[in-house]
């Protein structure tokens, strides 16, 4: 099984495990989608480059706000929550959520995940 198919199967592992995970994407810093499991009406291209931009602004404010190197993102909107954490040297994990997650479990299922992920990579 190559690399990529063993980072869908973890991020499928990942929302088939935690019910109010909807979607989940590994993303690469510069924008480049490595592997998803994201809805067929979503652009994947779109939602990577949105995802880095919002990663280098996090990590610039975090940096002006002397508040130390970026750890997550976190967008809440009125249907659930977008979630990027630092997945590896590189990439990060974007998670989905419905409005109703517990942020709590959603983050130790993340980290869990991370720890698939950087044994992949």
């Amino acid at each position: 099984m190559s690399r990529v198919e063993q980072l869908n199967q973890a991020l499928r592992a990942l929302q088939s495990g935690t019910p109010d995970i909807e979607a989940s994407a590994l993303i690469s810093d510069d924008g480049l989608m490595i592997a998803s499991a994201l809805p067929q009406h979503v652009e994947e291209m779109r939602i990577a480059g949105m995802s880095a931009t919002l990663l280098s602004l996090g990590g610039r404010a975090a940096n002006e706000l002397e508040r130390g190197d970026l750890q997550q993102v976190l967008i809440r909107g009125e249907r659930g929550y977008a979630v990027m954490v630092r997945a590896a040297e590189g990439t990060m994990l974007l998670v989905l959520t419905s409005e109703d997650a517990k942020l709590g479990l959603i983050f130790l299922d993340l980290s869990r995940a991370v720890t698939a992920i950087k044994k992949i990579l």
